[in-house]
């Protein structure tokens, strides 16, 4: 007897699969870091989504679960998606609005440069640390850990048997909230030294009325906060370089969510 050949992606029955497990990863592909650049051409991001479709499907279609197409479904699976991508999105995005952040306090706010990623300008040292997280980022293989997420979450989140909409929007609020919390959290040591060193500008300017402490203000501020972000660098990178467990938590807080049936 012949071995069974695998079923086809493209039997009727198995079409419901196919368009849900595209939302899927749609989602992943439109938000994910990298995959989603303005610099990668349409087309690329299309064809991926077909490749990462068609490769998954077998794995996605032998789960349980009922599967039909409805708009309900559809929303569902890409709202999946969008979280899988936002949990990595996050960590880059966060090393932005620290960059914005430091930006402020060290009076840089005002010089912008075009961030090659999204085609907008943005501040010098958010597009800096943005563009450092994302090399950190590729560097530790988080592009294959949100591939392999996304492989993983068909066994434990099947088709058809995801959260309800209404959950799938708080857990995406949520993760804004994360998002400027965590930005908050890697510009912290910038901050303070930054605050610390405008107190003491402050007393030096009562202690010393003859001092022209605006023309000092400027540069001195801006060369401590340089040399306060180049000392957090290192602490910086190595935060981004083990993002895998909060990503992993992320994603297993998805899973257990109170909306998923």
């Amino acid at each position: 007897m012949s071995p069974t050949a695998p079923a086809s992606p493209f039997t009727p029955e198995s079409m419901a699969a196919l368009v849900l497990l595209a939302a899927r990863v749609g989602g992943v592909v439109l938000v994910a870091p990298v995959f989603s650049a303005r610099t990668v051409p349409v087309t690329i991001r299309t064809g991926l989504i077909i490749l990462l479709t068609l490769l998954l499907h077998s794995a996605a279609r032998s789960a349980a679960g009922p599967r039909s197409i409805t708009p309900a479904s559809v929303i569902s699976e890409a709202m999946v998606g969008f979280t899988i991508g936002l949990g990595a999105a996050l960590v880059i995005g966060a090393a932005e609005v620290a960059g914005e952040y430091i930006s402020l306090q060290t009076g840089l706010s005002g010089a912008a440069l075009l961030d090659p990623l999204s085609n907008q300008q943005s501040a010098a040292l958010g597009t800096f640390l943005q563009l450092f997280a994302v090399t950190i980022l590729l560097t530790a293989g988080g592009h294959l850990v949100m591939l392999d997420a996304l492989a993983d979450s068909t066994q434990r989140l099947p088709l058809g048997s995801l959260m309800a909409p209404a959950n799938g929007l708080l857990d995406l609020a949520s993760l804004g909230g994360t998002l400027f919390s965590l930005g908050l959290r890697l510009a912290a040591p910038v901050i303070a030294v930054a605050l610390v060193a405008n107190v003491a500008l402050a007393v030096l300017s009562r202690a010393a009325p003859q001092l022209n402490i605006l023309q000092l203000a400027f540069p001195i501020q801006i060369l401590v906060g340089l040399a306060a972000l180049l000392a957090a660098i290192p602490v910086i990178g190595t935060w981004l370089a083990g993002w895998d467990p909060s990503y992993a938590d992320l994603l297993g807080r998805l899973a257990g969510a109170p909306g998923a049936r």
